[in-house]
């Protein structure tokens, strides 16, 4: 009898602890959290310069910029060497519009040159990324991914560890997504500002997700409806897409 007793306690003992852990794994809304540790690196790295033209820009496009909604700019917006800009009005633009002038042609120039010392920095201790970050922390550093990287199943954040000029850099060798309602969250002291997203492809950014850094991209970048921006969206050769947007330059 004293048996059966203690089997049955030791039986419901591992049924709890085993429901634990699964809620343990469990994000908000059931997702499921990163379990990936970040290392810290010592490699302190410096900013990335855009140039006195690209730095005052919110929107730089290539070929075209469209826009659906009361999508809202702060910022400049420039065009490069496309002419077509649709969508404002009702889009909102609270800045000044270039299309093909000397900033809008400087800042192309200076865009390729940041673009590129982003994709060429290196380090002993750089860290690679791959496949969904969401859920992971991030400090200070530089990161690398030699394919696709996704912003799903949870937030990413970035953790300054108190440094407010602290960089952070994300080489991507092809496309940036995030889907609907994830967000990059701040921490530590983290600025927008310092965040530089290097994408070897396009971008897109899912219904009103909520991102931050500077998105310098080959290709084209797309804000689904409602996503919004803190930092600055950059396309080398292709289109900036718009449905409804906020953003606001950093």
């Amino acid at each position: 009898m004293k048996n059966l007793k203690l089997f049955t306690t030791l039986a419901i003992a591992s049924v709890t602890l085993f429901a634990a852990c699964k809620k343990d794994n469990s994000g908000p809304s059931g997702t499921s959290n990163n379990t990936i540790t970040i290392p810290i690196q010592t490699t302190v790295q410096g900013n990335v310069s855009l140039g006195a033209d690209a730095s005052t820009l919110a929107i730089l496009a290539g070929t075209a910029i469209t826009n659906t909604g009361t999508t809202t700019i702060t910022g400049d917006m420039g065009l490069s060497p496309g002419t077509s800009v649709g969508g404002f009005p009702p889009g909102i633009l609270n800045g000044t519009l270039h299309i093909n002038d000397v900033i809008a042609n400087q800042a192309k120039l200076d865009l390729t040159s940041a673009y590129n010392d982003a994709a060429g920095r290196t380090c002993t201790d750089i860290v690679t990324l791959s496949g969904n970050i969401g859920g992971l922390t991030l400090t200070p550093g530089l990161y690398k991914s030699t394919s696709s990287l996704a912003v799903s199943s949870g937030d990413v954040t970035f953790d300054a560890k108190g440094n407010a000029n602290a960089v952070f850099i994300i080489q991507i060798a092809s496309t940036l997504t995030t889907t609907s309602g994830r967000q990059v969250i701040l921490s530590g002291g983290a600025q927008a500002a310092n965040i530089f997203w290097q994408v070897g492809s396009s971008a897109t950014f899912g219904t009103t997700s909520v991102f931050k850094g500077t998105v310098m991209a080959m290709q084209s970048i797309t804000f689904d409806t409602g996503a919004t921006l803190d930092g600055k969206a950059l396309a080398r050769t292709g289109t900036i897409t718009l449905a409804g947007n906020t953003i606001v330059k950093q």
